[in-house]
């Protein structure tokens, strides 16, 4: 089973490292597909994004980093996936993220979309928040894996 778990991570948190490290347990391969969104203004590139996330999973041989950009059903196909991996932390999740599986597989009718939540200490864990802690100079070193404390140390001169 190939898995992909698509998302902009910026920064990747210890909420989405949980649904990989869970996801990873039943994929026998799971991409996680690094992409832009038009809708934000990203504190870390793409190239920044990946490259930590592949520090957080180095070692781990069925777990692959990629960037990618295009519809999701695209790069899913050219890894003959067949599974997307999304995690769901409120009810206001639910609502963009079954907009988005129904628009998947109106596209391609043999993509299933996976919905987990992440374990209780993370359910109100997201980047944004991340961000605003890590801005004011808060600690967030147990929001998010060391690699990316590292670099929002380093971002934010913390």
């Amino acid at each position: 089973m190939t898995g992909v778990y698509p998302g902009s991570f910026d920064p990747f948190t210890l909420g989405h490292k949980d649904i990989v490290e869970r996801a990873a347990k039943f994929c026998d391969k799971l991409y996680i597909a690094v992409s832009e969104n038009i809708n934000k203004k990203h504190l870390f590139t793409l190239e920044e994004r990946v490259e930590m996330i592949r520090e957080v999973f180095a070692g781990n041989d069925n777990i692959i980093v990629e960037s990618f950009n295009g519809l999701l059903v695209d790069y899913m196909q050219s890894k003959k996936a067949a599974y997307i991996i999304r995690g769901l932390r409120a009810v206001s999740d639910f609502e963009y993220e079954f907009q988005m599986a129904f628009a998947n597989r109106s596209i391609n009718n043999n993509v299933e979309t996976i919905f987990m939540v992440p374990g209780s200490r993370y359910l109100f864990l997201s980047s944004t928040i991340v961000r605003d802690i890590a801005y004011n100079k808060g600690d967030v070193s147990s929001l998010v894996p060391e690699p990316v404390c590292k670099r929002l140390i380093e971002k934010y001169n913390i």
